[in-house]
């Protein structure tokens, strides 16, 4: 890969993996819109995107590493219920995508290659965005629970349904931030409370994928693994900014944070199976 090719993944990923825009979907379409196709067949192109991922989980550590550290140390202390309680929603909620992901990794590794799936899927996830907005709508037309739930007051069994929808971004075009929050909205979550579960459910999702995948750096060239490394550190940079800008978009945005991103969905869908049927 070229220097400028692992600079535009990089970006993209950081940016794509957090947004609800679906970091794979644009992992297929960058190399269709600037005839990287070739890039698709490499065989080190996953451990290279893997290298991303690990990169943005790093990220997302970092930026709640707060939060991580009161859970660990949450089953030592009394006065951290609310962040055991926290903790264990995480683990809980992890549950539904890790086990899904290991079952169907190779059946829907066909799907990875193709524009038209992802294109398909992209413009459903815009569905599926507005429908998160036009469910916030209504709750507060009905005022529902004011605001919405804390995170630690939610159930865990709804953890599990949060989880659930999660697993929808094993689909090549859903995005995993966006069916989270989605489905954490229609279990009652605010919204900044929705983004800050969804983001940690990414985390040890995101980061324990990255890890199976990143030994067979090691196996290629010395090239593979410094382009990788330094797509790695970029697309940390670019996915901490992200996580930022979004953590503030959803706590400003009660009713329609989702439209601008489902916009851009639909119409770059459209754009891109038009491209791909040419």
């Amino acid at each position: 890969m070229s220097f400028l090719q692992v600079i535009v993944f990089a970006i993209v990923q950081g940016i794509t993996e957090l947004f609800p825009v679906s970091s794979v979907a644009h992992g297929i379409f960058v190399p269709t819109l600037f005839h990287w196709k070739d890039i698709l067949k490499d065989p080190n192109f996953l451990p290279f995107v893997v290298m991303l991922h690990l990169g943005t989980a790093t990220a997302l550590f970092l930026y709640f590493l707060k939060d991580w550290i009161h859970f660990f140390q949450s089953p030592f202390r009394p006065d951290r219920q609310e962040d055991r309680k926290t903790f264990f929603l995480v683990i809980v909620g992890t549950i539904p995508a890790g086990l899904l992901g290991l079952l169907l990794e190779k059946k829907l590794a066909g799907l990875f290659s193709s524009g038209k799936v992802a294109a398909f899927f992209l413009i459903v996830n815009a569905f599926v965005l507005l429908y998160g907005d036009s469910l916030r709508r209504r709750r507060k037309r009905a005022r529902y629970s004011g605001h919405g739930l804390e995170l630690h007051q939610l159930s865990y069994g709804r953890a599990v349904l949060v989880g659930m929808c999660q697993a929808l971004a094993l689909i090549p075009g859903f995005s995993r931030s966006g069916v989270t929050i989605v489905g954490a909205l229609m279990n009652g979550l605010s919204y900044d409370a929705a983004a800050r579960f969804t983001f940690l459910l990414a985390t040890p999702l995101i980061g324990a994928a990255a890890l199976k995948e990143v030994p067979k750096l090691f196996h290629g060239s010395h090239g593979l693994l410094s382009s990788a490394i330094l797509g790695g550190v970029l697309a940390g940079i670019a996915a901490y900014l992200s996580t930022a800008f979004l953590m503030k978009w959803f706590k400003q945005h009660e009713v329609q944070a989702m439209k601008p991103f489902a916009y851009y969905c639909f119409i770059v869908g459209i754009g891109i199976f038009l491209f791909s049927s040419l």
